[in-house]
C-alpha cells in the first residue's frame, strides 16, 4: 500500500535534494518486512543510492535497518544475512530476541523479602486499614520489567557494527542517523545520533529504541532508562525533515489486519482474530494504535513540511503473511521477504503515473522495464553472490564505492553533452 504526500510548495531547485529514509519498528517480522520493500525500491528507482541517503532515522527494528544502510550494509547483503542465511559478513539468530532476562528475574526475586517484610509491618501496625488493591500494587514490584534478555540484542548488534570496516559511532558515519528512544521517566522522544546524544554506541541505541515495555527491560544510558522510540511516534519522519530532507521514504510494517477480508480472499483461517487468542488480539490491539497515531499524524507533515514529498509504504490490510508469519523458520523469512518485495514493485507500479513526477523533481526515475519485468524475484537477485570479502578487501570496495559516487556528478554531465558517453569504472576484480 502506497501513500504519496506531495510537497504543496516544493522548494527551489537551486542546491541538490537531500533524500531520507524513515523506518518504523515492528520486531524481526517488521524488520524481515522493511528488508524485502527496501530491495524492491533499490531495484526499481534509478538514482536511489540507499547507502548514500543524506539522512536515516529509525526507531525499534527500523532503527538496526536504517543503521545497516548508514553503514553500508547494501540491500543485497542484508537479504543475504536475514533472509537467505548465506551472507558471509554476520549470521541472524532471531532465537536471540527471546532469550528470558535472567538477571532480570533474579533482580527482582532478591526484592521479594524486602517487600514481604514491609508488608508484615503494616499489617502489625495497621491490621484494619490494609487494602487488596493497595497490596497488588506492592505485588507489581516484585514483576520483571521485561520477559526477554535485550543485552544479548546489543551484543549481536556490536559485533555487526564493529566488523567488516563498520562503525558503532555516529560521530564518524558519513552520513546522519538517527536512532529514536524514548526516556522512560519523562516520556521525552531522545534521538541518538544528535549532539548531546552522539557519543552514545550506536548498538546501545538501537537496543534503546528496541525496549518495548513488558517485552524487554528498559536500557540504562548515562543513568536514564529508555524505552522503545514507538511510544512517541510511530514513523519520526519529521525528525529526517527537520534535518533537511525534501524527499523521504517511510516505511512502517505493521498495520492492523482486515481479517475478515483476508477470510474471504482465502488469505486467513478463520474471520476473526479471537479464534488467535491473547497473541492475536494483543497484535491487533497494538498494531491498530501505532496506525491511527500515524494516520492522525500525516496531516501535519503537509502543514508544518510543505516543501517535502513523503513516499510511504505499508503491508496492505489483507496480508495475512504480515500478522502470522513466524520469522524463526527461514521458509517463512523467505516467503515474508518475498511478499513485501512483490507487494511493494506491485504498488510502485500501480501509482507510477502519480510517483514519477515527484521522483524527477528530486532528480530519480522509475525503472519501468524492471518494474515490467513479472518474472524477477528477490532471490533471483542474489543468485550472483559476491566473493567473500576480508575486512581488508570490505575497505578496498567502500573506497572504490565512494570513487564512484563522487565521479557519478561528472558521468551525469558528461552523458547530456552531445556526442558524448559517460563511461563508467570497471569494477574491481
Amino acid at each position: 500500500m502506497l501513500d504519496l504526500r506531495t510537497a504543496r510548495a516544493p522548494g527551489k531547485a537551486s542546491r541538490p535534494r537531500r533524500i531520507g529514509l524513515a523506518v518504523a519498528g515492528g520486531g524481526p517480522i517488521g524488520g524481515i518486512y522493511e528488508v524485502g520493500a527496501l530491495r524492491a525500491l533499490d531495484e526499481a528507482i534509478d538514482g536511489l543510492d540507499m547507502n548514500a541517503l543524506d539522512v536515516y532515522v529509525g526507531v525499534s527494528s527500523g532503527a538496526f535497518v536504517a543503521a545497516a544502510l548508514a553503514n553500508r550494509l547494501d540491500t543485497a547483503d542484508m537479504c543475504r544475512a536475514f533472509i537467505t542465511g548465506d551472507s558471509d559478513q554476520f549470521r541472524f539468530a532471531p532465537e536471540a530476541f527471546v532469550r528470558p532476562a535472567l538477571f532480570e528475574y533474579l533482580r527482582r526475586a532478591a526484592g521479594v523479602p524486602r517487600l514481604v517484610l514491609e508488608w508484615l509491618v503494616d499489617a502489625a501496625r495497621h491490621p484494619l486499614q490494609l487494602r487488596l488493591s493497595d497490596q497488588l500494587m506492592r505485588l507489581g514490584g516484585m514483576l520483571p520489567t521485561g520477559l526477554f534478555d535485550n543485552e544479548a540484542i546489543e551484543r549481536f548488534l556490536r559485533e555487526v557494527f564493529t566488523s567488516h570496516g563498520r562503525s558503532n559511532d555516529f560521530r564518524t558515519l558519513a552520513r546522519k542517523l538517527y536512532v529514536v528512544a524514548v526516556e522512560l521517566d519523562s516520556g521525552r522522544a531522545v534521538h541518538f545520533g544528535a549532539p548531546g546524544h552522539d557519543h552514545v554506541p550506536i548498538s546501545r541505541a538501537i537496543e534503546a529504541s528496541a525496549a518495548l515495555p513488558g517485552v524487554y527491560p528498559p536500557v540504562k544510558i548515562d543513568g536514564t532508562y529508555y524505552v522503545d522510540g514507538a511510544l512517541r511516534h510511530t514513523l519520526h519522519a519529521s525528525v529526517a525533515l527537520d534535518a533537511g530532507a525534501d524527499l523521504v521514504f517511510a516505511i512502517n510494517p505493521l498495520v492492523p489486519i482486515d481479517a475478515a477480508h483476508a477470510h474471504t480472499l482465502g488469505k486467513a483461517a478463520s474471520a476473526s482474530l479471537v479464534d488467535g487468542g491473547l497473541p492475536a488480539v494483543m497484535s491487533q490491539t497494538f498494531r491498530t494504535l501505532l496506525q491511527s497515531r500515524m494516520q492522525a499524524g500525516l496531516p501535519r507533515y503537509e502543514r508544518e513540511y510543505a516543501h517535502a514529498d513523503l513516499v510511504l509504504l505499508q503491508p496492505d490490510r489483507d496480508d495475512a503473511d504480515m500478522f502470522f508469519t513466524n520469522v524463526f523458520s527461514f521458509a517463512h523469512r523467505e516467503r515474508l521477504a518475498e511478499n513485501a518485495y512483490r507487494t511493494t514493485r506491485a504498488d510502485l507500479r500501480r501509482d507510477a503515473a502519480r510517483l514519477a513526477p515527484l521522483l524527477a523533481r528530486h532528480g530519480l526515475r522509475l525503472r519501468e522495464d524492471v518494474l515490467a519485468d513479472d518474472s524477477r524475484t528477490l532471490l533471483s537477485g542474489l543468485r550472483d553472490k559476491p566473493a567473500r570479502r576480508t575486512p581488508a578487501t570490505t575497505s578496498l570496495h567502500r573506497a572504490l564505492d565512494d570513487l564512484d559516487r563522487a565521479l557519478a556528478p561528472d558521468r551525469a554531465r558528461a552523458a547530456k553533452r552531445p556526442g558524448r558517453k559517460a563511461r563508467r569504472p570497471e569494477p574491481a576484480a
